[in-house]
């Protein structure tokens, strides 16, 4: 049976008409958004093209753009209302190597976008302040991470983004996350004639995948490691001179994380001391904190998803959340947030392959789209219009 949320003040009935209309309005603009962010994917801070149409597309509905935010030439940060309630919808835009935008990141930058286009019409009326935030290198180089140390969020009495998934969930649990480079430096030599002479870099990091395999018995529920390797040789007879990998360390909090990330380090370095190859261990972003969200801006979310047709079937069953890691929570340890997931059908394909990039166009994603950039913007309007929900916020950042 589904959860039961308290109605909305009526004031804010008005300005929700008028933001459906201007979202459902823009309908066409939105979806020519979402595909041409899709066919041109663009990985990590290499949003060039995605980002001009972004800005261009909230200029056009009415709000100020600042390109080359916080010192990133891909983020940006526009503008429209002056009211007591400042809110930050955070647009993603970066996709994914060889799958492209199997995360959905067209969706969600054109879903922040149509939030704008609803709320540029009601804001001065309705006491609210928004600001976009274009958000770069969600996966892997922590942009929120940077545009939160830069001030970007500074003054945001809450902010919100959603995300695509298979199916409609209120949240995920989003786990604490390290991205590594790993590089191990041998000595070359002939495979055959002199392998004494050689140093294998490769081994090196055979040694650090076996340590860590055998380790993953004795990791704590929650803690999960995983990686590929990048470079492993240059030919069959040729001792390896050099072997690097790309890993993740995940664990439920930063704390947790804490623990877990000497005990990997320790089995690169065991790889290291076994075949005697130099080690270097490079951090490539910031760390990803656990996310925090904040429940009476998730409810309003849900009453305002379910008026639209949105289930939250799986949640009232008590099923476990889906796990994942964001840039996104590290803003929620700052500010007031929520992350829900806007559910599309993608045929039992789940994110990150190839058959869901393949969802994130069509009539379900389209609807998506739609759906999630109308709650979010009905989300705002109930922030700002309940008394209580509006004093809360601004009052946790006093």
């Amino acid at each position: 049976m589904t959860a039961t949320t308290p109605s909305p003040p009526k004031g804010a009935e008005g300005a929700k008409k008028t933001a459906r209309r201007a979202v459902e309005g823009a309908r066409a603009d939105l979806v020519g958004l979402s595909r041409a962010i899709y066919e041109h994917p663009e990985l990590c801070f290499g949003e060039v093209r995605a980002a001009e149409l972004v800005g261009d597309a909230l200029e056009r509905a009415g709000l100020t753009v600042e390109r080359g935010v916080a010192g990133l030439p891909t983020a940006l940060a526009a503008r429209v209302g002056s009211g007591p309630l400042s809110l930050v919808v955070c647009a993603e835009y970066d996709a994914l190597p060889d799958v492209g935008h199997a995360c959905g990141h067209n969706l969600i930058a054109a879903s922040a976008v149509g939030a704008a286009v609803g709320l540029a019409q009601v804001a001065d009326d309705i006491g609210l302040s928004l600001t976009v935030l274009g958000t770069p290198a969600e996966e892997g180089g922590g942009g929120k991470v940077l545009m939160l140390e830069a001030g970007a969020f500074a003054g945001a009495h809450a902010a919100m983004m959603v995300h695509p998934w298979p199916e409609d969930r209120l949240q995920a649990t989003c786990l604490a996350v390290d991205h590594l480079e790993v590089r191990f430096t041998g000595r070359e030599a002939h495979a055959s004639a002199s392998p004494e002479k050689g140093v294998n870099a490769a081994d090196a990091l055979v040694i650090a995948q076996v340590a860590i395999g055998l380790l993953r018995q004795h990791l704590n529920p929650g803690d999960q490691v995983h990686g590929i390797v990048t470079k492993g040789g240059e030919a069959a007879n040729i001792v390896p001179k050099e072997a690097t990998g790309r890993f993740m360390t995940r664990a439920r909090t930063l704390d947790d994380l804490a623990v877990l990330r000497p005990r990997i380090d320790r089995c690169f370095e065991a790889g290291a001391l076994a075949t005697g190859a130099a080690l270097d261990i490079r951090t490539l972003s910031p760390t990803y904190s656990q996310f925090e969200a904040y429940q009476p801006l998730l409810t309003a979310w849900r009453r305002n998803a379910e008026a639209l047709g949105r289930r939250y079937d799986e949640d009232d069953a008590g099923k476990a959340a889906p796990t994942i890691s964001t840039d996104m929570a590290n803003v929620s340890l700052a500010v007031p947030s929520i992350h829900p997931m806007i559910g599309l059908d993608s045929r039992g394909a789940v994110n990150h392959q190839a058959e869901f990039a393949a969802a994130c166009v069509g009539p379900s994603a389209e609807q998506a789209l739609l759906d999630g950039a109308l709650s979010m913007a009905w989300t705002a309007i109930d922030a700002a219009s309940d008394a209580g929900l509006r004093e809360q916020l601004i009052s946790r950042a006093a």
